[in-house]
């Protein structure tokens, strides 16, 4: 399998596992389409935000950051979000602050 090939899949199975996360805690949410090329986010069903899912053990986060804000404009489906981990790690996420605090001051 080419490198190429297999990070693909890599990233697929990242998604399928985060699915699954956010469905056991009652999501309504699926894997995007797979090389769906900018049309769709990695993770669909969370209104309001795009999701880009990595799951690398180099973090690349202002890469990822840009394009998930490059995707997220081009969609126009929410906040740009990266929920990312490495082996034997935590999901993590991140999102700019002024989006953070726009969805987050609904619940005061």
């Amino acid at each position: 399998m080419s490198g190429g090939r297999a990070s693909q899949r890599k990233g697929r199975e990242a998604e399928r596992e985060l699915v699954d996360i956010l469905r056991a805690q009652g999501y309504d949410v699926r894997p995007g389409i797979p090389l769906s090329f900018g049309t769709e986010p990695d993770v669909v069903g969370l209104p309001g935000l795009h999701l880009e899912v990595k799951r690398r053990e180099r973090w690349a986060l202002p890469e990822w950051i840009d394009q998930a804000e490059r995707n997220a404009a081009a969609m126009l489906d929410g906040a740009p979000v990266v929920v990312f981990r490495s082996n034997r790690q935590p999901w993590r996420v991140c999102m700019r602050l002024d989006d953070f605090l726009r969805i987050y001051s609904g619940t005061k």
